[in-house]
């Protein structure tokens, strides 16, 4: 069965509520859990599910995407599967760039055609949550379905950021709305579990993981090209004709829109028991294999705290923390609800003690240093004696070093903070 589909994952827009992380890249590769990407997540759900033929869609700032995906999936000589990325381009048929999710798949079609298969998995790319995609399709042929929807409850706070539907006792979706005023909610309330009632989540909102029959797909997106989007156009237009369906998913799942989303999702991983499960033996995240040494930790307290790998940590305490690949981090130095996102190379004996004679302070953190509240991108520079209090009672705000958004304060890839800067 999973011979006959394809995975389509969507790179996402331009991702300006993710920026300042998406200055440089696109949002499938922010680097998430200090050692992963985005796209690591919906790439690892296709293949614990068998399905190891995906494309990739971007447009974007799509050159460190292409290289972490070339570096990172390789099938061997004698297997059909492969991730590929499908960037953007202009042809003679399609002289604009992506202008929604059923634009970008409409546009690459002619790619999909080029291959067997029946059914059509469409995911984002910038989503964290563990999903067995062939219970999704078993129950799309059960159904004999057009269209599948990978639905989550949610309670009346969320509800008016997604799409919320409604189903019948067959589970087939009868209508739709996107984004509903809080005052209408009461008429959107679906049949849930027994466990979701009880934690008030009654309404069914859209993953933005679709299903389709091949021929379907193809003959919805030539028929209406003015559509360019699932959510907003293809899905509404296609409830009142076809037969579309809810496949409810019961588990963690959250939506990386935002920083603050991409802030708690990361700190969420530190917890005792994470609602997103790292240390899973039957649903491992891939990744790029970069052969780095184990961290090396001194005189540090640690408390609720993941350190990725080839690290040299002699901070005073680290809690409530992700600490990413490579970082460095002085004596005296306390990180607090914190994502310190790590380096991409080692410096030399000789390249440190250069950029202190000049005054520039080393790649990672200094000393005596006090972080909490933030988030700092790559190969950043933080000098001595450096203090970095993120919280509410920062106003939103974009400086030349950093942004503020929601209270977090995010430091820009590559930027350097001297010693003694205080924020």
């Amino acid at each position: 069965m999973s011979n006959n589909v394809m995975s389509v994952i969507l790179g996402g827009g331009q991702g300006s509520r993710l920026s300042p992380l998406t200055l440089s890249r696109s949002k499938p590769a922010v680097p998430i859990a200090g050692k992963y990407r985005l796209v690591d997540i919906p790439i690892s759900n296709c293949l614990n599910s068998g399905l190891r033929r995906i494309f990739v869609l971007t447009q974007f700032n799509s050159a460190s995407l292409n290289k972490h995906i070339k570096n990172t999936y390789h099938f061997d000589n004698f297997s059909a599967g492969f991730v590929d990325i499908l960037a953007a381009e202009q042809t003679p048929d399609n002289p604009t760039w992506y202008q929604g999710t059923a634009d970008a798949v409409r546009q690459c079609l002619h790619h999909l055609d080029n291959h067997d298969f029946e059914y059509v998995l469409i995911l984002s790319g910038d989503q964290l949550y563990q999903m067995n995609f062939m219970e999704m399709l078993k129950n799309h042929i059960l159904q004999e379905a057009d269209i599948s929807i990978a639905t989550i409850p949610v309670s009346s706070r969320e509800a008016p950021d997604f799409g919320i539907l409604k189903t019948n006792a067959d589970q087939f979706i009868t209508s739709f709305i996107e984004k509903p005023e809080k005052d209408i909610l009461s008429e959107w309330r679906s049949e849930v579990s027994e466990e979701m009632e009880r934690e008030g989540r009654r309404y069914l909102a859209s993953m933005g993981i679709y299903i389709f029959n091949r021929r379907f797909l193809f003959d919805v997106l030539r028929e209406n090209r003015d559509a360019t989007d699932f959510g907003k156009e293809i899905i509404p237009q296609s409830i009142e004709k076809y037969k579309v369906t809810s496949f409810q998913y019961e588990g963690y799942w959250t939506d990386i829109g935002n920083i603050h989303s991409f802030f708690e999702a990361n700190l969420g991983l530190t917890e005792g028991i994470p609602h997103f499960n790292l240390f899973d033996n039957q649903n491992s995240i891939y990744t790029r294999p970069r052969m780095l040494p184990p961290s090396k930790i001194s005189g540090t307290t640690l408390e609720k705290t993941v350190i990725a790998d080839g690290c040299i940590i002699l901070a005073s305490r680290i809690e409530h923390a992700v600490v990413g690949i490579r970082t460095r981090i002085g004596k005296g130095t306390t990180i607090v609800n914190s994502y310190l996102m790590g380096i991409d190379f080692y410096q030399t004996l000789e390249e440190i003690k250069d950029a202190v004679s000049r005054g520039i302070p080393p790649l990672g953190i200094g000393e005596r240093c006090y972080i909490d509240n933030t988030i700092i991108d790559k190969n950043c520079r933080i000098g001595n004696d450096v203090r970095i209090k993120g919280g509410p009672h920062l106003e939103d705000g974009e400086h030349d070093l950093y942004v503020i958004k929601d209270g977090v304060v995010v430091i820009k890839k590559g930027a350097i903070l001297p010693h003694g800067f205080s924020i």
